[in-house]
């Protein structure tokens, strides 16, 4: 190497920099995706601690039924396998308004796996509720967390 004009230390420098971009490379490629069902608890959580509470309105119950899988062909090169998919399964959503500072807001959670915290046959349209909110973010809110509901 020497003949070569090439420092060992700079080619072992050279060496060590592509191994860790071929490492970060392949833990890029291979990671999972979010689970969005972890994502809506995370963010149950956060509104359950940091939020103030409003009264609010019960609007609608929408029930959707599930869908049938559609058949997928083999997984490509560089596709995912990602785990079941959530848009076929049924959900439950309550729509519900709540107004801040003179804004009214209407919006609604997806319920569907806290139906325990929730007597879905005396929910009705028209309901008063009691609504967490983000003071941050006002539009953020929720009517049900795995801890806490604003339904009466």
């Amino acid at each position: 190497m020497r003949q070569a004009g090439i420092d060992w230390r700079i080619l072992l420098g050279a060496a060590t920099a592509a191994a860790v971009s071929a490492s970060a490379a392949f833990y890029w490629w291979r990671r999972h995706p979010p689970d969005p069902e972890e994502i809506e608890r995370q963010r149950r959580s956060h509104l359950n601690q940091v939020g103030r509470i409003v009264e609010g309105q019960v609007v609608e119950l929408r029930e959707t039924p599930a869908q049938a899988a559609e058949p997928s062909g083999g997984l490509g090169l560089f596709q995912k396998k990602h785990g079941p998919a959530l848009a076929n399964s049924g959900r439950t959503l309550v729509c519900y308004s709540y107004s801040i500072s003179g804004v009214t807001y209407e919006t609604a959670q997806d319920i569907t796996g806290l139906e325990e915290r929730v007597h879905l046959e005396r929910l009705v349209a028209g309901q008063p509720a009691s609504v967490k909110y983000d003071p941050a973010n006002p539009s953020n809110s929720i009517l049900v967390a795995d801890d806490w509901s604003g339904l009466h």
